[in-house]
């Protein structure tokens, strides 16, 4: 039954179809030409146009001292120093590595306090500040140079430096102290940024204030799928989460945390390791046979495997009699037994 109502469904769009030409052909046609439309002159045209007012002046100045972003899979460093070379010719650039371990924020700052001070000089400030700018750069303090960065020394934006930052989410830029510093760098009016970012979470760094109002992202989506070549050098799991490669700062957290007796049980295998590179490990029964006879020594040792669990025989002889052991596992005098699991407590 459902059937049938389709295919009178679709018969009745198609005659619907066919009714509608019909009509169509049979009705009156214009008599209408393209000669008969009287075409407005071309400077009356020109002369009308220039007189519209502009509209949305205040969103189109909205638009203006955004920062722009880079982001998607690849590595951007090449892409970004490719446009800082090509259209940042005309102003100071400074570039950041984000992707480094340790950054001094306070010289990036000085840095750019000099590349502007560089270009007032050319613009001729106003001699009422230079008694104030005289002061070396190096001895003013992080707030004085971001009132520098953000003064009005000259009018409009004749003057702006252009930072570059590579991996603004890099381990040497993720802190929140470090983060706030730099959006209050990129609001400065004498600043520009250019930032790119290759982890998922990087945008829970920062709070709707600084996305919106101090940095002022416009975000551009640039997967080059380029290798993360330098980058990778310094920080090898920029974009991926945990592994089998950890960092040496990692390492000696994880460490730290261990007990005496299970540090040297470490200490031995990587000895073992570094003396031996070309086996792939110690064996597990003469390795814990070798870090007891550390801890009791001018003892003989012998490891006995019963079960799951094994056993190191310890015996104050020269030789072990096989006879002091019973056969339900129990040892006795003058033998000590010690479980292998002591020697990771």
């Amino acid at each position: 039954m459902e059937a049938n109502d389709v295919d009178d469904e679709e018969f009745g769009f198609s005659r619907n179809y066919f009714l509608a030409k019909e009509l169509a052909s049979s009705g009156k046609k214009s008599t209408h030409k393209l000669s008969d439309i009287n075409l407005v002159d071309e400077q009356e045209l020109r002369e009308a146009t220039a007189k519209i007012e502009p509209k949305h002046e205040s969103e189109i100045a909205s638009l203006c001292g955004f920062g722009l972003l880079m982001y998607g899979f690849g590595s951007k460093k090449a892409l970004i120093e490719d446009f800082a070379s090509t259209e940042l010719i005309e102003c100071g650039v400074v570039v950041i590595n984000g992707y480094l371990h340790s950054i001094n924020l306070k010289q990036v700052m000085i840095v750019l306090a000099e590349l502007l001070w560089d270009q007032l000089k050319i613009q001729r400030t106003p001699s009422g500040n230079l008694s104030k700018v005289q002061q070396p750069f190096n001895s003013r303090s992080i707030d004085d140079l971001l009132s520098f960065l953000d003064g009005p020394q000259v009018e409009g934006d004749e003057c702006f430096v252009c930072v570059v930052v590579h991996n603004i989410d890099g381990p040497g830029l993720r802190d929140s102290d470090t983060q706030q510093y730099l959006a209050r760098i990129a609001a400065c009016s004498h600043i520009r940024v250019v930032a790119s970012i290759d982890n998922v979470n990087a945008p829970l760094l920062w709070d709707k204030k600084m996305v919106h109002t101090q940095f002022n992202w416009c975000w551009y989506h640039v997967p080059t799928f380029a290798p993360y070549k330098v980058e990778g050098i310094f920080y090898p799991l920029i974009l991926a989460h945990g592994g089998t490669t950890q960092s040496v700062k990692t390492a000696s957290i994880v460490l730290q945390s261990l007990t005496p007796n299970a540090q040297s049980v470490f200490k031995v295998l990587a000895e073992h390791q570094l003396a031996h590179p070309d086996e792939e490990g110690k064996d597990a029964n003469q390795y814990i046979v070798y870090n007891l006879s550390r801890a009791l020594p001018g003892k003989e040792l012998c490891w006995v495997e019963t079960g799951h669990l094994g056993w190191v025989i310890v015996s104050e002889f020269n030789s072990l009699d096989s006879n002091a052991i019973s056969p339900a596992g129990l040892y006795v005098s003058p033998y000590e037994c010690y479980p292998s699991t002591m020697l990771f407590n």
